[in-house]
């Protein structure tokens, strides 16, 4: 029982330590004037890959979580990108 608890130490550490570097990398990449779809792949991969990590246990699962996470913060960062480009567009559009 005890080589367990090392090995499940030892994941935790490595588990806190990666996302720790996400969450570093996507404050640095969130602030450097990236687009949103940018930032929300760089994001939704974090959050994807804490979850899919969380949910499955496994190197499988992570990634597959971490895929998802990027589609979807992608998706949802790239629609904000429009909205701001349309509404630039209406702002600068003359009468």
């Amino acid at each position: 029982m005890r080589h367990r608890s090392a090995a499940m130490s030892q994941c935790l550490r490595r588990v806190s330590g990666g996302a720790a570097g996400v969450s570093l990398a996507a404050m640095l990449f969130v602030g450097g004037g990236c687009s949103d779809a940018q930032s929300g792949a760089l994001l939704g991969a974090g959050v994807g890959a804490l979850a899919g990590q969380a949910i499955g246990g496994n190197t499988k699962a992570t990634l597959i979580g971490t895929a998802i996470g990027t589609a979807v913060g992608y998706g949802i960062g790239n629609e904000s990108d429009k909205e701001r480009i349309q509404q630039r567009r209406y702002r600068n559009y003359e009468y």
